[in-house]
């Protein structure tokens, strides 16, 4: 081959690599921007992150007066006493009439005689990550900025960096996936998840969705072999900062950090990591496996990930403790919603929460009928593995590969906590939270041997017609749902 073939060749070569994410984004937007439709025109009632990117570029770590309705903010009173003191807090719900908890932790029992005046402060609760995002926009647009089109622009994205996880999965012969492979799985994200109705309606609980997907492709892509440890610390601190459990998807950086720094296995260890179908037992495995860890390396490449993570954090704790005099409150506890009385008794994470929502995450089905509209859905969503059944395939994987564990560690663990978290994700199509590790899901398709054959893209396509009903309807016609509660409240 000539050196101008060659040239010729690697051009065709970088274009295709080009011209393959610049198609999934210009179909993808197409497919969000049709099924957003009216919603575009204005941005969402709940836009509460334009009001704290406004609230940024004016200094002010509160709202400047009252919201435009009382949906998830942060309210907290502050009193002024007949006898001079001020405090902060929230009137307790439990307990008893005029019992009143400070932001510092206090129980007062304040009766009206006892009050000389009060102020209602409200906040934005929702970590902060995509109203920093939203900055240059709202400087340029105001309020006016619009949230609907933001979420899309974004959300188009995804889907490129899920393509590129995948390929990256390959690359590494991680993957065995052709490239129809990847991109069918890549168009199982992108429409056939709860990604595409959350791309599509803007909101405050939906665009940090979608920025911690984005954000979890990227520290996968920094994860991956362990190469770029101090991003892939970043990304997880921002995700942090855009949606709580990203930080617990942890397990596949420190699983691929442990991977590459690892001593060459003995002839004994190797015929038992080539042979597919024989699993050691974990303990022996284990006193197998960590003389093997060269643990300087290791430590360092840690520590190098944990130095950003560390510095987003501690942004955090700071605005926290201004605003809530507390470094761990993010403002929740004040959240002025019906529910309020459920997160003083029970907290935020509590096991009174997990039937609720080991129900809500795996069985929840739509409600058939025999008259018009046929369908409904619980306010409580779908279960995910009616919104995308080709996940039902992970509970078992076919092959083995290094990645596995880690990527299974990832989605378990953020998982427990939306398990055990106070609220299920209501008001949803489906079952939102699993965003937060859906990236890695998909991973784990992608590296667990399974055929994707027919019945598995058949999965998909009625995963993807799911989806587009819900992109659709979600929001915009209600005779389609009903609001279901659970006995747990």
């Amino acid at each position: 081959m000539t050196q101008d073939e060659q040239q010729t060749n690697g051009k065709r070569g970088a274009l295709r690599r080009l011209g393959i994410p610049l198609v999934i984004y210009a179909i993808c937007l197409g497919g969000y921007l049709g099924a957003s439709g009216s919603r575009l025109k204005k941005p969402s009632n709940d836009n509460h992150y334009v009001h704290l990117a406004h609230d940024m570029l004016h200094g002010r770590l509160s709202l400047e007066g009252s919201p435009p309705h009382q949906n998830d903010w942060a309210l907290v009173t502050e009193l002024t006493l007949n006898d001079g003191r001020k405090v902060r807090g929230t009137f307790l719900k439990t307990g008893g009439t005029g019992w009143f908890k400070t932001t510092r932790g206090e129980r007062l029992l304040l009766t009206g005689d006892k009050i000389r005046s009060r102020r209602y402060v409200y906040y934005v609760s929702f970590p902060w990550f995509p109203a920093l995002l939203m900055l240059p926009f709202v400087a340029i647009w105001g309020m006016k900025f619009n949230d609907v089109i933001f979420n899309v622009c974004v959300g188009a994205f995804n889907p490129v960096l899920v393509y590129l996880v995948l390929r990256r999965l390959v690359a590494l012969k991680l993957s065995q996936r052709t490239l129809r492979e990847d991109l069918w799985l890549t168009a199982c994200f992108a429409f056939g998840t709860v990604h595409f109705y959350s791309s599509v309606i803007g909101q405050v609980w939906y665009t940090a969705h979608v920025v911690g997907v984005t954000l979890t492709c990227l520290y996968a892509l920094a994860a991956l072999e362990g190469r770029h440890t101090f991003l892939a610390g970043l990304f997880l601190g921002l995700g942090f900062v855009s949606r709580t459990p990203i930080p617990f998807t942890f397990p596949l950086l420190l699983g691929e950090i442990l991977r590459k720094n690892l001593a060459p296995a003995t002839e004994a260890q190797q015929a038992v990591n080539a042979d597919p179908c024989h699993r050691p037992p974990l303990l022996p495995w284990i006193k197998s496996y960590l003389p093997r860890i060269r643990w300087r390396p290791v430590l360092g490449k840690g520590a190098l990930a944990a130095l950003p993570a560390a510095l987003v954090a501690g942004v955090a704790m700071i605005l926290n403790y201004l605003r809530f005099d507390r470094p761990l409150e993010f403002g929740h506890y004040y959240l002025n919603v019906r529910w309020a009385e459920r997160i003083q008794r029970w907290g935020l994470f509590n096991y009174h929460f997990l039937a609720r929502n080991l129900a809500v995450m795996f069985t929840l089905l739509p409600r058939i009928m025999t008259k018009s509209p046929y369908v409904k859905i619980s306010w409580h969503g779908l279960g995910i593995f009616f919104t995308t059944p080709i996940f039902a395939y992970l509970i078992w994987p076919r092959r083995r590969s290094p990645v596995q564990p880690w990527l299974y560690l990832s989605c378990l663990l953020p998982m427990i906590l939306h398990l055990f978290y106070q609220n299920s994700g209501w008001v949803q199509f489906g079952y939102r939270f699993s965003l937060d590790y859906t990236v890695f899901l998909m991973a784990l398709w992608a590296v667990g041997g399974y055929r994707l054959g027919p019945l598995a893209k058949a999965l998909i396509l009625f995963g993807i017609g799911v989806n587009t009903f819900g992109a659709i309807t979600f929001g915009r016609y209600w005779n389609f749902y009903w609001d279901g509660m659970f006995p747990v409240q």
